[in-house]
């Protein structure tokens, strides 16, 4: 019978500035991070993702049984920031200031979604900008479906976030666009 050999532990190498994954302990378990220590400061964010409608749904627009899906849709991502930690497991509940959601028609049946966040906390508002359009778009998926299956979401993304530890982040123009 062969015998089992143990693999030697790698050794760790250090880095010069060590960036961490804040959402897990040292064992490697998943937890809420905590920020009592944190002052409150004010935080922005701004998300945005893309809907494509074919040319049937885009006819068929102004006659949706359902009504207006992108004023339904604006609604629902609008509900959907103030619940975000109901929704992402590890999100701290956040006093949200401000909330905007908009549509936007493009060419050849292109939706742009847009959410812009505010809050004063001890964390940052991304996830409820992020959570903001990505319901919003399921909604025009939601209320455009029985016209076509084939309704593409793609490009949810960051677009800009102020305040907090990590400071401020700007998507550079024309990337994942």
């Amino acid at each position: 019978m062969a015998q089992k050999t143990k693999k030697a532990a790698r050794p760790r190498r250090a880095a010069a500035k060590s960036v961490e994954l804040s959402h897990y302990d040292r064992a490697g378990r998943a937890r809420m991070v905590d920020v009592s220590g944190k002052q409150p400061t004010a935080r922005t964010a701004e998300a945005s993702a893309e809907v494509q409608l074919g040319p049937k749904v885009m006819a068929a627009l102004k006659d949706n049984p359902k009504g207006d899906p992108f004023e339904v849709a604006r609604f629902a991502g609008i509900q959907a920031a103030k619940r975000t930690s109901e929704l992402v497991p590890m999100c701290h509940p956040l006093p949200l200031s401000h909330v905007d959601v908009s549509c936007t028609v493009c060419q050849d049946g292109l939706v742009v979604i847009r959410s812009k966040a505010a809050t004063r906390a001890e964390t940052g508002v991304e996830m409820e900008a992020l959570t903001a359009v990505t319901v919003a778009a399921l909604t025009v998926y939601d209320m455009c479906k029985a016209l076509d299956k084939g309704i593409v979401i793609r490009s949810i993304q960051l677009e800009r976030k102020s305040g907090g530890k990590s400071g401020d982040f700007e998507r550079p123009r024309g990337t994942q666009r």
